[in-house]
């Protein structure tokens, strides 16, 4: 069962998902809250597999309360998803450097929604290719720092080349056809890759690699 937390402050926006979730077996809601501050309450007090958290809320947004969630580590197994109207924006890649484990559109159509919720809750990061492009034009052209560059040399050669992929947009499944390996196995390496770089889960991986310089937008492509 997939535990789901909503955070919006738009109640149609709120009723409106509810009901959708509300007609899956495998999908269960266990909270609302209409600002970010009774959310981060509400993750701490019911521990939901997924926060449906909107960008722009009173009280608290929607990236201090992924910063919060991401830095509390007995809120360590809820998955940040963060809902916005806008598309990519300033405020929604702050919530992917804060620990978002990825964002959907409020337009989304209701089947892409529910898979989108499942991916998520399966430890993926909702950051298809052609998103993870827009990410990196609009948002990592310039080099942010240093980042974890240090970090960096604790990875393996095939590490660093699984990273690779993973901020190229590639699933495990692709990673495995450009390594030649099983999946498992480069699922396998992903996620020694998260450990060492501290990176929550792969929407994170994707920005640490980019600002560590490990990939380049000129080179996201290849």
């Amino acid at each position: 069962m997939i535990r789901v937390l909503l955070v919006d402050d738009q109640p149609l926006i709120r009723s409106g998902f509810r009901a959708l979730l509300d007609l899956e077996d495998d999908i269960r809601v266990v909270g609302e809250a209409g600002d970010g501050r009774e959310g981060l309450a509400l993750a701490g007090e019911h521990l939901p597999d997924i926060a449906l958290v909107d960008i722009r809320m009173p009280v608290m947004d929607g990236v201090e309360v992924t910063r919060r969630i991401a830095a509390d580590p007995a809120l360590a197994g809820v998955r940040v998803v963060i809902l916005t109207n806008y598309g990519l924006d300033e405020y929604v890649f702050e919530a992917l450097r804060a620990g978002a484990a990825g964002f959907l559109v409020k337009d989304i159509v209701p089947e892409d929604f529910l898979h989108a919720v499942r991916v998520a809750a399966r430890g993926d990061a909702l950051l298809a290719p052609s998103l993870t492009r827009r990410l990196i034009d609009r948002y990592v052209a310039e080099p942010f720092g240093t980042g974890s560059v240090a970090a960096l040399e604790d990875l393996t050669n095939r590490e660093r080349e699984a990273v690779t992929l993973v901020a190229r947009g590639l699933s495990n499944e692709e990673i495995a056809g450009r390594m030649v390996i099983t999946p498992l196995t480069a699922k396998t390496h992903v996620n020694r890759a998260m450990t060492k770089l501290g990176a929550r889960d792969r929407a994170q991986l994707v920005v640490l690699a980019y600002e560590s310089g490990l990939v380049s937008p000129r080179t996201a492509g290849s």
